[in-house]
């Protein structure tokens, strides 16, 4: 079996409130596979229905070719998980939070191993109240990998840290995978998911708006760089632009995207300056400009 996750017309509801609109959608074994888009996406619902912590209103869900309305116990023993948000006991240190978590399994990595993994060696008699963010980021990890799971799901897990603390839970990640394990990564943040993920899935009000590798989306836009500007008055009908290929309104001006940027940005400046520019951006295409291609608005609005 090649399939560690599929779901079919996935559903959830609040009461009147859609989470979860339909969702189709296939993780093969050994891929890092990330879910974008913005906060009241559905992401963490649709993570939580995988994850066996919450029930879906409709539809079915396989993970591991199991359910979890038959296969619990098994399921549990075989997947690993780190929350959107973790909180140890404060008078456990970091090592006893381990050992207890590698007892809840039959079988699974030894706390040492574990350590090392996640650079904690050296915290390993620290009291987790005295933990930084971002050992605490990766002890939530290493309690995901102790038992040795075939599947991990990580639900946002370097929001806040900062840039050293983020590389390291990279490179934690990109070690499971290459061992051949699977990832389901939620995150915010586009330059985490072009490293990290095999192919990504846009989700926008709780319907998957885009799938691909991140280069196939990003080819897609059908130019390489992008071209930010705003200006002091509005921008109404633009004519077409040698170079342009694309052009999208945002707040305060345009973003345009670029075939040749030689040959567009003179003819971006000589439309937009009448109306006076206010700032000018160049810069790569990125999987952010994918979302504001497809939605008209950035992933943070």
């Amino acid at each position: 079996m090649t399939t560690a996750l599929r779901c079919e017309k996935l559903v959830k509801k609040y009461g009147n409130v859609t989470a979860v609109d339909g969702l189709d959608l296939e993780i093969e074994r050994g891929e890092c596979f990330g879910l974008l888009g913005p906060n009241g996406a559905g992401k963490t619902t649709t993570v939580e229905i995988f994850e066996g912590l919450n029930d879906p209103t409709s539809g079915t869900v396989e993970v591991l070719g199991l359910q979890w309305s038959k296969n619990e116990p098994a399921l549990r023993e075989r997947i690993g998980l780190s929350l959107q948000e973790t909180n140890f006991p404060e008078r456990l240190k970091v090592n006893e939070v381990l050992r207890l978590f590698r007892s809840f399994f039959k079988s699974g990595r030894t706390v040492d191993d574990v350590l090392d993994l996640v650079s904690l060696r050296e915290k390993q008699d620290t009291w987790t109240e005295n933990l930084s963010g971002g050992q605490k980021q990766r002890l939530a990890v290493a309690v995901g990998l102790v038992g040795d799971p075939e599947l991990l799901f990580l639900d946002e897990p370097t929001t806040g840290l900062d840039p050293q603390s983020r590389r390291q839970l990279w490179d934690i990640i990109t070690g499971f995978r290459a061992a051949q394990r699977t990832v389901l990564l939620t995150t915010h943040y586009m330059d985490e998911a072009e490293r990290l993920c095999n192919r990504v899935a846009v989700v926008d009000k709780g319907k998957i708006i885009a799938l691909g590798s991140p280069r196939e989306l990003i080819e897609s836009l059908g130019g390489p760089e992008i071209v930010e500007v705003q200006t002091t008055q509005p921008v109404h009908d633009l004519p077409p632009l040698p170079g342009v290929h694309s052009s999208k309104p945002v707040a305060g001006g345009y973003l345009f995207t670029v075939e040749q940027l030689h040959v567009a940005l003179p003819e971006i400046l000589r439309v937009l300056s009448p109306l006076g520019i206010e700032n000018l951006v160049t810069r790569r295409a990125t999987l952010e400009d994918v979302f504001v291609h497809l939605t008209g608005r950035k992933l943070r609005e």
